[in-house]
């Protein structure tokens, strides 16, 4: 039997799918404007950057990310012509590669990071108080583990 939202659950659902909705519009229009880069370009970016050596092999970007392998392959083309990074052989297995933050990518991210930054305040955690930020850390955070669960399942 299918348990249906009450009025109270339907609302909460629609104006959180409209806040996610319009927050990474907004964020992403701010982020274009800013710096050329998308919301994407800027997931890869910072995943780099956040990696030993500003470097990770494909798969484990593809992991990180939560993006489907032909996404990856074809957004990693995109950014590679654009020099935000590059592909390098991975000298312990023939066949496999590393995704490489080049120096002009280091250089978008930084340019791009504080203007972000500033937009998610402004739009998003300027919006809450500590306890909103402490409660909304807790609820992704269950809603992650259940996610989780239920793909090991």
């Amino acid at each position: 039997m299918t348990r249906w939202l009450d009025d109270d659950e339907q609302r909460a659902w629609r104006a959180y799918l409209q806040m996610q909705n319009r927050l990474t519009a907004r964020l992403g229009r701010q982020l274009q404007q800013d710096s050329g880069l998308s919301l994407a370009d800027y997931e890869v970016l910072v995943a780099l950057t956040e990696a030993d050596g500003g470097r990770l092999r494909p798969f484990a970007l593809q992991e990180q990310l939560e993006w489907e392998q032909s996404r990856l392959s074809h957004h990693l083309s995109r950014m590679q012509r654009r020099g935000l990074v590059d592909r390098e052989g991975c000298p312990g297995d023939r066949r496999g590669a590393f995704v490489v933050l080049t120096p002009a990518g280091r250089e978008a991210i930084e340019g791009a990071a504080p203007g972000h930054v500033a937009a998610v305040r402004e739009f998003f955690l300027d919006q809450l108080d500590r306890d909103g930020v402490a409660t909304l850390e807790r609820l992704a955070t269950r809603v992650l583990r259940r996610l989780d669960a239920d793909e090991q399942d």
